[in-house]
């Protein structure tokens, strides 16, 4: 009832006639274009396969701050540019097969499907996942580090985890990721908090209907406030606070069928790329607290972080973080030069 998306006229102009992911109305092409999504172009498998390269990024990353130790540096800045290095090399780059080849499959003859894409609708596709892989992701990195800042305690634990799960394991890589219970906690948090899209994508209802008592006329356009839902405190425990341990021992997950969490929508309309956007968030939050510990410049308290919001494709902090990195464990090409 509520699948299909409200107009808009940005993303008529920007995605081709809302031709992409995100905005596609509802019907067959949508259909469509969702199967060759979680089917071909961000299945398990793909994701998997771009292992290397986010690997590859991550370890640049900590090669480029390693350089810098003991300067302030703007971490923003970096964990942007990393991780749309990130999706531009899972795009364009010269993998086995590369998200646009995975595409072009369908641009002649549909590959088996309905329709086949045109050059446009491949455009429109890459922009979402440019849009909805690599900011959104970005955004969560810089959140979750900036609240463990703000949360020294937190950065402590999680840091302990990463290092004795890395150093057990004998290699430092994404295969020990999941074995990082509360680091995968403070992911969680960090998204209930701060959810980079508050108020997911605008749905349009397809027939007349009531909810709560309120009629809801055929073809209205209704947000739901994701970050709200996330705060609310007839669901969580103190919800203004930053508490990775209340995802320790819980079932809730990013499936969207806990309506109380749902950082990535829920229903038909679910964001296809959960698997694809956590692999960017997960490697380099585990590398900077691996490689690292952290402090802020010019002798700032941790309690001085400003944590204020600033609108944008996705919701940033509104000031850059700034931090000081001081070398734990430095990379090899950092040891080889000692």
């Amino acid at each position: 009832m509520f699948a299909s998306r409200s107009p808009l006229l940005a993303s008529t102009i920007m995605s081709y006639g809302s031709t992409n992911i995100a905005f596609a109305p509802y019907g067959d092409y949508w259909r469509q274009l969702r199967k060759i999504c979680t089917l071909e172009l961000l299945s398990p498998k793909r994701v998997q396969g771009f292992r290397p390269i986010r690997e590859e990024e991550a370890m640049n990353l900590i090669e480029w701050i390693a350089l810098r130790e003991g300067s302030p540096i703007n971490l923003t800045e970096e964990i942007y540019s990393s991780t749309y290095t990130v999706t531009s090399r899972a795009a364009f780059g010269e993998a086995e097969e590369n998200l646009v080849d995975v595409l072009l499959k369908f641009h002649e003859r549909g590959n088996g499907f309905e329709f086949s894409l045109t050059t446009d609708n491949i455009k429109a596709v890459i922009l979402d996942i440019f849009g909805a892989g690599s900011e959104t992701s970005a955004t969560a990195v810089d959140w979750a580090m900036s609240e463990m800042i703000k949360n020294p305690r937190i950065m402590k634990i999680a840091q302990d985890e990463v290092r004795e799960v890395f150093n057990t394991k004998g290699r430092v890589d994404e295969t020990c990721i999941r074995e990082m219970k509360y680091l995968n906690s403070v992911i969680k948090e960090t998204l209930r908090l701060h959810p980079p899209a508050p108020l997911l994508l605008p749905r349009e209802c397809r027939e007349s209907c009531e909810i709560n008592g309120y009629e809801i006329p055929v073809r209205t356009k209704v947000i739901v406030n994701g970050w709200a839902i996330g705060r609310d405190p007839n669901y969580w425990t103190e919800p203004e606070i930053f508490y990775p341990e209340r995802f320790l021992d819980s079932s809730i997950d990013y499936k969207g069928t806990n309506f109380e969490y749902i950082p990535f929508g829920s229903g038909r309309r679910i964001c296809p790329g959960i698997s694809y956007g956590l692999a960017n968030v997960e490697l380099p939050l585990a590398f900077l607290l691996y490689h690292f510990d952290w402090k802020l410049p010019n002798g700032k308290n941790h309690e001085d972080l400003d944590m204020t919001e600033a609108f944008g494709i996705a919701v940033r902090r509104k000031e850059d973080l700034h931090l000081i990195p001081i070398p734990y464990h430095p990379p090899p090409t950092q040891k080889s030069h000692e």
